[in-house]
């Protein structure tokens, strides 16, 4: 019969940069790049996630490396669906005798538009029901916050193309808002960067890797200004160049997005109501997503709200597992007014 049976439940965050799928007992079992390389002159797909994203900016002509989901929403259709059905039956095998149960979690701020776009591709990849998840409640339950009661706990949820920013309280979203800010951001302002202060062309990859090996969000923090070559091409000669990043560049780099998700996370604080707002100050305030590993953001966010900020355990799969593990609490999500329910 294989891994489908009538009892399969999945968790799938349907991520800008990488998507994650948890199937019930057996917890995260796929984690790879949201990208795919196809042929333009049949339409075929060549390579799906981390090989296809080896493929980006290295195509030949007729094949194209792309990513078709862009800040949390699905910018091609047809290519999500042939995607997301590539890496169900990667993770839980071919057979669909019984289709499973699949949970996929959105970002607060989608039109119902860009919801049915994304039911009805978990539909077509296989799903014998789909549901939806706003992030925020999905990060929750992954990183463990007891949010179903009277309690108030806020989430800072920094994907690859959205941030998701939510009090919530008694299971549901108390109040919240939705950037369409992220890791991409991050990668493009060190890539603009690098071109205004130093007339370098280097490419999101590129970008992405100092992000990681030597970015930072508050350089009090830093005990030390760590270097990284950076290898790009010269836009004055036309030739391949490199030169040396700092940490303290990453900083100048990222202040503009950085300074955009702590301005919403204050906005969020002052709509929230007074009672929730006493809990945080005991609670403080719980990150998670790829973003959150940026070095020492939690400490910036601290230090502009005064409150204590925690990055959770694993924060990257804390939205993949809350949507997987969701499905056993259906009946109590599905009474509460924030929750999507099933589409089909």
């Amino acid at each position: 019969m294989g891994l489908f049976n009538w009892g399969t439940d999945i968790g799938v965050d349907l991520g800008t940069a990488s998507i994650l799928i948890y199937v019930k007992g057996k917890g995260i079992v796929l984690n790879e790049p949201s990208v795919v390389a196809i042929d333009q002159k049949t339409g075929n797909l060549i390579a799906v996630g981390d090989e296809a994203r080896r493929m980006l900016g290295r195509t030949p002509g007729n094949i194209v490396a792309v990513r078709p989901l862009r800040e949390g929403v699905i910018a091609d259709y047809d290519i999500t669906e042939k995607m997301l059905r590539f890496f169900i039956e990667k993770a839980v095998g071919r057979s669909f005798l019984f289709k499973p149960r699949i949970m996929v979690c959105i970002p607060s701020g989608v039109t119902g538009v860009e919801e049915r776009a994304v039911r009805q591709a978990a539909i077509q990849a296989g799903a014998r029901q789909a549901y939806l998840m706003e992030e925020p409640l999905a990060a929750a339950f992954g990183a463990g916050m007891d949010i179903t009661s009277p309690g108030g706990n806020m989430v800072v949820d920094i994907g690859g193309g959205t941030t998701d920013i939510a009090v919530l309280s008694l299971g549901g979203i108390v109040c919240s808002k939705s950037l369409r800010v992220g890791g991409d951001k991050f990668d493009e302002a060190i890539v603009r960067y690098a071109r205004r202060e130093h007339n370098l062309l280097i490419g999101e990859r590129f970008a992405e890797e100092i992000k990681i090996t030597i970015g930072t969000a508050y350089p009090r923090g830093l005990t030390e200004n760590r270097l990284m070559e950076v290898r790009g091409r010269d836009l004055l000669t036309g030739l391949p160049k490199s030169v040396t990043f700092s940490s303290r560049e990453t900083f100048e780099a990222l202040q503009e997005p950085v300074d955009s998700i702590v301005a919403s996370v204050k906005e969020v604080l002052e709509t929230t109501p007074p009672e929730l707002a006493a809990d945080i100050i005991d609670k403080g305030i719980v990150m998670t997503g790829g973003g959150a590993l940026l070095r020492d953001l939690h400490k910036l966010i601290a230090q502009e709200t005064g409150l204590p900020v925690n990055v959770a355990d694993d924060p990257i799969s804390c939205v993949a597992r809350g949507t997987g593990m969701s499905l056993m609490h259906l009946e109590n999500l599905q009474s509460n007014r924030n929750f999507s329910r099933k589409a089909l």
